[in-house]
């Protein structure tokens, strides 16, 4: 057998051992869709999980900056990267999904698309993938975004919202949520710039991260009014029958024995209540 036939063989073998590029899904099929890899592509969501967007308590401003900057997206105008940062179970998460919601109601070309954090360094074939469908806008959205240790997958997000040569693609914006502001725990910004030649320019490279991000929207630890205003309206949205004397008294109990008050601390007390009520909760 000569040399060609046994190349063209081992080429033949290499393109079978080779992955298959994920094919576009029917994207009229479902409103919202998760990213498993360039191999499998995206799969879409029967129903996304959320809440109703009336029901994010104590966090007005951010709520209706996320709602603007959304709105204007879907319509076709210019808009935002967002980094929603800040304390844990104060809605981050649950704002980006009720905000699609409540706007893909009017419009239903606006998807959402989550992409999980291990998978940030195959944003740029995602995006090709939503470049190719310009008669949809996509939210790409990851949650509790942020990187640690020797972690360099975040040069690969910050070209991917730069865009390089092709820029970003104009049906696509970039939703992600983290408790920390800058994305990199503070010890790793500081030993890079105890190693680095120059350090100030070691620190501003990971810093400049989150300043791909044309919004920041940061949450913090709520007060005890905000919380009392998370409880009231989930008990009412879900027709929990008790006093608001008693529904305070034992919502306070609760955050005590948390350590914590926060929209999360207050669903799970809600989902506590209606079990010893016999309430069903209908979502």
């Amino acid at each position: 057998m000569g040399k060609t036939s046994d190349l063209k063989l081992i080429a033949e073998a290499l393109a079978r051992l080779a992955p298959v590029p994920a094919k576009s899904p029917r994207f009229n099929a479902a409103e919202g869709f998760i990213w498993n890899g360039p191999v499998s592509g995206l799969s879409p969501v029967a129903k996304v999980n959320r809440v109703a967007i009336s029901l994010l308590q104590g966090i007005e401003q951010s709520k209706d900056i996320l709602v603007e900057n959304t709105k204007r997206f879907a319509t076709g105008m210019s808009a935002n990267n967002a980094l929603l940062w800040g304390a844990r179970g104060m809605g981050k998460s649950s704002l980006v999904k009720a905000v699609h919601a409540a706007i893909a109601t009017q419009n239903k070309s606006l998807k959402i698309v989550e992409i999980h954090r291990e998978d940030i360094g195959t944003l740029p074939q995602l995006m090709a993938i939503l470049r190719a469908a310009p008669k949809y806008r996509f939210i790409i959205f990851c949650d509790d975004l942020s990187f640690d240790g020797d972690d360099t997958s975040y040069k690969s997000l910050k070209a991917a919202l730069d865009g390089g040569l092709e820029g970003r693609p104009e049906n696509v914006v970039f939703y992600a949520t983290s408790n920390r502001r800058h994305l990199l725990p503070r010890d790793m910004i500081e030993n890079e710039a105890s190693k680095a030649i120059s350090p100030s320019e070691a620190v501003q490279e990971k810093v400049s991260l989150s300043d791909r991000f044309g919004l920041w929207l940061g949450f913090h630890q709520c007060s005890q009014d905000d919380y009392f205003a998370m409880v009231d309206g989930y008990a009412k949205h879900f027709g929990i029958v008790i006093s608001q004397a008693n529904l305070h008294a034992e919502a306070i109990e609760w955050s005590v024995t948390r350590g914590a008050r926060s929209g999360r601390v207050a669903w799970q007390f809600v989902q506590d209540l209606a079990g010893k009520l016999g309430h069903k909760l209908k979502l």
